[in-house]
């Protein structure tokens, strides 16, 4: 039987929490059952910072037509940035701590099954963000979600609890800033938060009506809250209903933007960055983006 296509495979050796030993096996089960589905697959590991896009914008040039990544939203966001508008499609192997797009996307957590899913999927189109010229498939946003990703990028060891224990301590040190948008005041934000799905990661919605695929993004704005209400505001994080929150607003634009009073602390889907000046502007790309579903 010929090969349906070929297909380039993307691991991140550093993401996820899981020994060596079951890496290498679910390298194996990947090459199986591409194998299984007669498929003709390349299976690369990345090296160094950006090389998953270098790898991505290869295959696209060699016409290669689906990319499966295996790793956090990290490396999904390098490989799709190189895949956005061409007919290369993205398949989503999460082994990432919050795994924020394939959660929106109802993809499989179980590595295994996400396999089994990307290499049978239809290609279907989504939207996706910039950030000035940082593209976003999740969420970007400014405020305590970007401190909490500056932090996070600091700690020696990846995973779930690191990442709660690095949100707890952040919440304690964390000094709000003050942010207009499109020239209008907007007072001083607990987070700022262009969502194009609607959850940070681990099932933490922030914009809980949030659709991947109408052309636009859900701006949701967080106030000042006093401490008493933390366990509240979490509750409804996670219970998919914190736009019933007082402290929650929200829009959805094509574009937007921002300015803050004090250096501009930014993220674009949990990667940290600082944004030069005091303003930046934030986009949607309606229907850029083949993701196997």
């Amino acid at each position: 039987m010929m090969p349906k296509t070929d297909l380039l495979v993307i691991i991140n050796p550093l993401s996820g929490t899981l020994p060596p030993v079951q890496k290498e096996g679910l390298r194996a089960f990947i090459a199986a059952e591409a194998d299984r589905q007669a498929y003709q697959a390349e299976i690369v590991t990345t090296a160094y910072a950006g090389h998953a896009t270098q790898l991505a914008a290869q295959a696209v040039q060699q016409g290669i037509r689906r990319v499966l990544v295996m790793g956090g939203d990290g490396t999904i966001n390098e490989t799709a940035r190189a895949l956005r508008r061409t007919a290369t499609a993205l398949g989503i192997v999460p082994m990432g701590s919050g795994n924020g797009l394939a959660r929106h996307l109802g993809l499989p957590m179980n590595p295994q099954k996400a396999v089994v899913r990307a290499l049978g999927g239809k290609p279907v189109l989504i939207d996706s963000g910039e950030l000035n010229d940082h593209p976003f498939f999740c969420t970007a946003g400014l405020g305590f979600e970007a401190y909490v990703a500056h932090e996070f990028a600091k700690q020696p060891v990846r995973g779930l609890q690191t990442y709660i224990r690095t949100t707890y301590q952040a919440f304690w040190s964390y000094k709000p800033a003050e942010y207009t948008i499109d020239g209008e005041k907007a007072g001083a934000l607990f987070s700022l938060t262009a969502a194009n799905a609607g959850q940070f990661g681990n099932n933490a919605w922030i914009a809980p009506t949030a659709n991947i695929a109408d052309g636009k993004l859900d701006l949701c704005q967080l106030g000042i809250f006093p401490t008493h209400m933390v366990s509240m505001i979490g509750w409804q994080l996670f219970r998919k209903s914190l736009n019933r929150s007082a402290y929650w607003a929200g829009r959805r634009i094509q574009e937007a933007t921002i300015q803050s009073t004090g250096p501009l602390l930014a993220h674009a889907d949990g990667e940290p960055l600082l944004l030069p000046g005091n303003s930046c502007t934030v986009r949607v790309l309606p229907g850029s983006l083949l993701v196997l579903l």
